[in-house]
């Protein structure tokens, strides 16, 4: 069976303000909605691999959870470390802005850890869930050593984080070098601001550095996506159709439909996570792209990431 790896930090949230009238909630979160929307959107004939190192403190918990996606490979690839795993207090400000604190201690993936757990796999998703699963000379690694196609979300690399653990947005360091890793960037509108104030610009710059792909969330007004000529499909990357003569980048705006939930934790990880799904099935660009916005909006209606995989699913699940 095809396998894809999911690589990213499963951290612990205690969540302030997402009901102003309920009480802190502490639940899984992190890479954990993204494994959740996998485990609901792959197609029948992939197996899913989870790429995670667990702080000794919740590896049992941890593997609890892991258990319970169906898609899961026999023996899983997730390492235990000897250092507290990462948890982080999200406090939110209205229905979409928040400020976070993290805490742990779970070092990044070296090249020589992760080669070997990659190098039978056939697609990776990897989500910069804390910011530090690995470094930029691990990511060129990878590029270098693993050649399928590579989905990634570089939220967190644009979050600096002080001595005290809060997490603030800033500009990515070496961003055109954290591009050439990647085939498929997904980036918040926030984030994109971050690169520049012409998206244009931003777009043009990253499929110039090997990009094929450039998602930009909106949170409730869907994604806006950007593709190098010639990419309309995943078989246009393995392949590498040439672009035609005169051809320019293709854009458009997918909306997102209405919904009147009030939980946004997890969404761009849940529209991630299915847009890829979505690709390998065959799906086509904007196939892909209105099953992600249907993921990520039914996720706003679901409390956190247990039982998250049988909800997108359409199953009957208690919150």
């Amino acid at each position: 069976m095809p396998r894809i790896g999911v690589l990213g930090a499963l951290v612990w949230d205690e969540i302030h303000g997402r009901n102003p009238l309920a009480l802190p909630t502490e639940e899984w979160g992190g890479i954990a909605y993204a494994l959740a929307a996998m485990d609901a959107a792959l197609p029948p004939e992939w197996e899913l691999v989870p790429l995670i190192k667990l702080g000794d403190d919740l590896a049992g918990p941890g593997a609890e959870f892991l258990g319970t996606l169906e898609r899961l490979t026999p023996g899983g690839r997730c390492i235990t470390v000897p250092v507290p795993n990462n948890r982080v207090t999200l406090r939110y400000l209205d229905t979409v802005r928040r400020c976070e604190r993290m805490s742990g201690g779970v070092p990044p993936w070296t090249w020589p850890e992760l080669g070997p757990m990659v190098r039978d796999l056939d697609a990776l998703y990897v989500n910069f869930i804390s910011g530090f699963e690995m470094s930029l000379g691990t990511a060129e690694a990878l590029r270098r050593g693993f050649h399928g196609p590579i989905y990634v979300d570089l939220h967190s690399l644009f979050l600096g984080m002080g001595a005290d653990g809060m997490r603030a947005l800033r500009p990515l360091p070496d961003a055109p070098s954290w591009f050439s890793c990647f085939d498929m960037v997904q980036l918040n509108q926030e984030e994109l601001q971050e690169l520049g104030d012409e998206p244009l610009v931003v777009a043009a710059e990253a499929i110039g550095v090997g990009v094929s792909l450039l998602n930009v969330t909106m949170g409730p007004r869907g994604v806006a996506y950007f593709a190098r000529p010639g990419f309309n499909a995943l078989a246009d990357l393995q392949s590498g159709t040439p672009a035609s003569p005169g051809a320019t980048i293709r854009t458009e705006r997918i909306a997102a439909p209405a919904t009147d939930g009030t939980d946004p934790t997890g969404c761009g990880d849940v529209f991630g996570a299915t847009c890829c799904a979505r690709l390998l099935a065959g799906d086509e660009l904007t196939t892909a792209l209105v099953a992600a916005n249907a993921a990520a909006s039914r996720n706003v209606n679901f409390r956190g990431a247990g039982g998250l995989s049988r909800y997108l699913r359409g199953d009957l699940v208690l919150t």
